[in-house]
């Protein structure tokens, strides 16, 4: 299903990372986790790829839910609201890349409970993001596998606990049409631009070597 919100160029990313399901008297219900992680692998298919440690330096983080499996339709679990503490979901930025603590109403809400018992029980152990990307760099265009490193993501519309992360080595299979096709076509216009500067520059180096023959033949 696509949100309302999401574009072509919107992408989503997941990671195999460590959730943590915890209780308490004071804060109640939560889970913690990195939906977001720095300078990992993720192997698309065609390409590999990395998020640079700059890439939330300047993301646009004021308004994220928390979902499960990316499902839009549902009512949000958990909602950030300019990351202040009154928001049902805190996140920040650290070294590795950007944790969040989510409260869970298991009380009152039957997905967030079985949300919870699900991620406790080791069921779900992954975390995803969907994003928006400002600006990238890609190496080895002319490879059969070349090397994509995310250096600016504009926004993070929304970030979801996930069955099937993209980022563990048996994800290729489980990943959706849509983001292998969005893979492809990323790959298929970042090389359409590298053919065009190298025609660019073959011309620009051809009409340099004309204008000096021509100054030549003025001489």
């Amino acid at each position: 299903m696509k949100p309302a919100f999401k574009t072509d160029k919107d992408e989503l990313r997941s990671f195999d990372f460590e959730i943590r399901a915890e209780k308490d008297d004071e804060n109640g219900t939560f889970i913690e986790g990195v939906p977001i992680v720095f300078d990992k692998k993720c192997d698309m298919g065609l390409f590999e790829e990395y998020i640079s440690r700059e890439a939330l330096s300047k993301t646009d983080l004021k308004d994220v839910r928390f979902l499960v499996n990316h499902n839009t339709e549902m009512t949000p679990l958990a909602r950030s609201r300019n990351n202040n503490k009154n928001s049902t979901m805190q996140m920040e930025v650290k070294e590795d890349g950007m944790h969040i603590r989510v409260n869970l109403d298991t009380e009152n809400n039957t997905e967030a409970r079985n949300l919870y018992s699900a991620i406790q029980r080791g069921d779900v152990s992954g975390m995803s993001f969907m994003f928006c990307v400002r600006g990238d760099k890609w190496e080895n265009l002319d490879s059969d596998y070349p090397k994509r490193t995310i250096t600016d993501i504009e926004k993070v519309f929304e970030v979801s606990a996930v069955t099937f992360p993209a980022y563990e080595d048996t994800s290729i299979k489980a990943r959706s049409v849509s983001a292998l096709e969005s893979a492809r076509q990323e790959l298929e216009s970042k090389r359409a631009e590298e053919r065009k500067l190298e025609e660019a520059q073959r011309e620009n180096e051809e009409r340099g070597r004309s204008l000096k023959i021509l100054e030549l033949q003025a001489l």
